[in-house]
């Protein structure tokens, strides 16, 4: 019982670093990209990158250590709508993670930064967003109404 409260709390506490992640990221993209404000946003990437990481991490512990059987996920609806939803987010992240990681790459060779579509890159972001704020509802249902699928 202890094991599976530390595990959901520690999926829920990576889950709002990832929130807060992309909506700095995204306050970032609403800026100039001068040093400053590459600093600011490579900032908000390395964070939102760590926290997806642990995010994965802790739901896989929870499907297999949190308390409830592996076969509670498998066999629920909703499971699999919140996992298709982190699927979208993953999607449409690997556009801005592959420019961001050019973006690292070329300061560290003290080269300028790649250019990107600043507004495509704050719609992604904002769909993250919403993606993510999904996610934690369905996540809400899913452990409290298995019944529904």
């Amino acid at each position: 019982m202890a094991v599976a409260a530390l595990l959901s709390a520690i999926h829920v506490l990576t889950l709002a670093l990832g929130l807060g992640a992309i909506v700095a990221r995204g306050r970032a993209l609403a800026h100039p990209l001068d040093e400053a404000g590459w600093s600011r946003l490579l900032a908000a990437d390395n964070a939102w990158g760590a926290a997806a990481v642990l995010w994965v991490a802790s739901g896989l512990a929870r499907v297999f250590y949190g308390g409830k059987s592996p076969d509670f996920y498998w066999r629920n609806g909703l499971f699999w709508l919140k996992l298709t939803l982190f699927g979208l987010v993953f999607v449409l992240e690997t556009w801005p993670m592959a420019t961001f990681l050019g973006a690292r790459r070329a300061r560290r060779q003290r080269l300028s930064p790649p250019s990107f579509p600043v507004g495509l890159y704050r719609g992604i972001n904002a769909i993250e967003v919403v993606l993510v704020v999904l996610i934690v509802f369905v996540a809400a249902f899913m452990a409290r109404a298995a019944w529904m699928f």
